[in-house]
């Protein structure tokens, strides 16, 4: 196979699965042989980028402003400077610039145009731009019918699906009650000592991770005679202090305050996952795929969440078990007590949720529209 430039297009590198996903893509084209070109404000997993052998060229295109489409004239320029074979683009903004500056090429010299839909975004004509790909990536069949339902003109056959995965080395099984792990976890705080069930809920500081929910569930689980304990790491963050003090109010208001841990993030996740019994996912706005599912599955935790969004449909496909109807607070509290008592087996593999398998699946489009010189990218 020849090889190829890819121009990757987001608004910046600071965190997130879009920027995951980017640097990713980029380690995987460079360790097949090929350029990897990134375009974006930069930011803190710049230094991470360039580690990968990629290439970084520094430019706002995420900035919404007028003064944001110069920058079309830059990105034709840098695509046949580059000799781009491939650009795709994974947020709105940069794929309508990106899309623009492809059309003002000659159409012997025109990239191929992808673009990544990574989130359930707003239907409406400036978020169409993430349809007008040639091919357009869907996170989950979540996704892909989402498209299907908002954007009904588009071609299906435009719409690939490519689920986010993760590396198992870094997620590694762990022995069921693993002891070192939940020694560790009870050194991260006070509230984490005890010898009964510890539920883990991992996610930033905002109302949509459905804390609530996961404080009313510690409450009910311990008037019911659970000694549970309850640590979400993440939610503690700098200018999220009132949001953590009606948290930590509401568990008192359960009685189940001593029993509740809410923690800046940890770097050492996966042991989070080892030393915790049981993983919960309770977003209250569905998410386009639901990594921690996989994340927690593949340490071998079982996992109980709101059975909507990619949430939904990985654990209607993993951990049927743990799949609640969304909202239903009696249905999540037998859920859980279930299978604290009697823990579904681990998963013996989840190879369609690899790392490997979806940058392979990712490289192998790249390659198929390269090859394909059909140029046909208006929507």
């Amino acid at each position: 196979m020849r090889r190829l430039t890819v121009v990757q297009l987001l608004p910046a590198l600071e965190s997130g699965g879009v920027e995951r996903s980017t640097l990713e893509i980029a380690d995987a084209l460079v360790r097949a042989g090929h350029r990897a070109v990134v375009v974006s404000a930069g930011g803190r997993l710049e230094p991470a980028l360039r580690a990968t052998g990629a290439e970084h060229i520094t430019l706002d295109i995420g900035r919404k402003s007028l003064l944001t489409l110069r920058h079309v004239v830059t990105l034709r320029r840098l695509f046949a400077d580059v000799g781009a074979d491939i650009v795709h683009a994974r947020s709105r903004l940069p794929a309508w610039l990106g899309l623009w500056a492809i059309r003002a090429m000659p159409a012997a010299a025109r990239p191929r145009f992808v673009t990544t839909m990574h989130g359930l975004n707003s239907p409406g004509r400036y978020s169409a731009v993430m349809t007008y790909g040639e091919r357009v990536i869907c996170v989950s069949d979540t996704v892909r019918a989402y498209l299907r339902q908002h954007y009904p003109q588009t071609d299906a056959g435009r719409l690939v699906v490519i689920p986010r995965g993760i590396d198992p080395a870094q997620f590694p099984r762990a022995s069921s009650r693993d002891p070192d792990a939940r020694a560790w976890a009870a050194m991260q705080h006070p509230a984490l000592v005890g010898e009964g069930p510890l539920l883990l809920l991992p996610g930033r500081g905002t109302r949509l991770k459905g804390h609530q929910d996961a404080i009313a569930l510690l409450a009910r689980l311990r008037g019911g005679g659970i000694d549970a304990r309850l640590w979400m790491p993440g939610t503690r963050e700098s200018g999220r202090e009132h949001y953590v003090l009606d948290l930590e109010a509401e568990a008192r208001r359960g009685g189940c305050a001593d029993a509740l841990a809410i923690t800046p993030p940890t770097t050492a996740i996966a042991r989070a996952y080892a030393g915790s019994d049981l993983v919960l996912q309770l977003s209250r706005k569905p998410e386009a795929f639901g990594r921690t599912v996989v994340e927690a599955l593949s340490v071998g935790r079982p996992v109980a969440g709101w059975a909507h969004g990619g949430v939904g449909e990985l654990l209607r496909e993993l951990q049927p078990a743990g799949a609640v109807p969304a909202f239903d607070e009696d249905r999540l509290f037998d859920a859980v007590r279930s299978m604290l008592a009697h823990p579904p087996p681990p998963l013996a593999t989840m190879d369609a949720y690899t790392l490997r398998a979806m940058q392979d699946a990712t490289l192998a489009l790249y390659h198929d529209l390269a090859d394909d010189r059909r140029l046909a990218i208006d929507p």
